[in-house]
């Protein structure tokens, strides 16, 4: 019975790890902030191992309504998401190197896993971030929770926060897109040909 990879399974391999490689190289994800005071916006860009942009603006807006500031330190996902990715990556070349349809949608389904966890670990980061407030914060609003957006457009108070993925991100949903699309090319093939 033949098990091996197509073609186009093997190429998909190559191609999904630069995708994912490029995560080293594009932000991840973005959180957009905009209000009158800041016509212009201010951002927060997320990399696989660090936070950028007008961090230091928004923690000094987030401290007068009691949230955590945010610094690069405290997460530990950016260790760990390094680690992960590149042994996915590692795991694709043995995926290749044995050339099997199991091993194929075993490591579909792992990056799959591996976007699901780390989707919900962001939204249980958001959550704490916004409700988890200092009670002896300047500003208080009753009632009130400042959770961003997990994706797409919240109003919070005066400000508009708009939270989606970045370059990075596209290049992680491209190549889950892209092996979700082979294994079920895989399948089917192997079903029509009786394998």
């Amino acid at each position: 019975m033949n098990r091996k990879l197509s073609a186009f399974a093997k190429v998909s391999i190559f191609v999904a790890i630069a995708c994912i490689i490029a995560l080293w190289f594009t932000p991840m994800w973005r959180i957009d902030l905009a209000a009158p005071q800041y016509p212009e916006g201010i951002s927060m860009n997320i990399w696989i191992n660090d936070v950028k942009g007008d961090v230091e603006i928004i923690n000094g807006l987030n401290h007068y309504i009691g949230m955590k500031t945010i610094h690069k330190n405290d997460f530990k996902e950016f260790v760990y998401m390094p680690i992960a990715l590149g042994i996915f990556c590692a795991l694709g070349l043995v995926v290749f190197f044995l050339n099997r349809r199991i091993g194929f949608y075993i490591w579909t389904g792992l990056l799959l896993l591996i976007a699901l966890v780390s989707m919900y670990d962001f939204w249980k980061w958001e959550y704490d971030y916004g409700h988890n407030l200092d009670p002896t914060a300047p500003i208080k609003v009753p009632g009130m929770a400042y959770q961003p957006p997990l994706i797409g457009y919240k109003k919070m108070l005066n400000f508009e926060a708009l939270s989606q993925p970045d370059i990075g991100g596209w290049f992680f949903v491209a190549a889950a897109l892209l092996l979700t699309g082979a294994s079920v090319y895989e399948w089917r093939r192997a079903k029509k040909m009786g394998l």
